[in-house]
């Protein structure tokens, strides 16, 4: 499965005092080692939130082939939704036949992606 979500250096944490990109990015990361050590082969694609987002994660789900894509909770948004669209657009394009979930934060990631596959 993909893991496709807003890289942590684009996030807006105003809202959310002593958070940091880092602390994000590793907690982002234990959520996806729980996948893997439950038996599912996991990918992580991190974009920003520009230009450069569907291109990357076009490279990324043209590389193989995945059973799921899970979108991130941070690109979901309001103020991301413009991203948001184009990027449920790219994994339907590029992965016509991944099943696609969504998270509500990275703490229910694998209860999403056990929705589907």
């Amino acid at each position: 499965m993909l893991a496709l979500g807003l890289d942590p250096d684009f996030a807006d944490f105003s809202e959310f005092p002593g958070l940091t990109p880092d602390l994000v990015r590793a907690f982002i990361e234990s959520r996806l080692e729980r996948l893997r050590g439950q038996g599912y082969e996991v990918e992580s694609c991190l974009v920003d939130s520009g230009e450069t987002a569907g291109a990357v994660a076009a490279r990324q789900l043209q590389r193989r082939s995945f059973d799921c894509v899970m979108i991130g909770a941070g690109l979901r948004s309001p103020p991301l939704l413009l991203l948001f669209e184009k990027l449920v657009n790219v994994v339907h394009e590029c992965a016509p036949h991944a099943r696609i979930c969504f998270n509500t934060t990275a703490a229910d990631t694998a209860e999403a992606v056990m929705r589907w596959i």
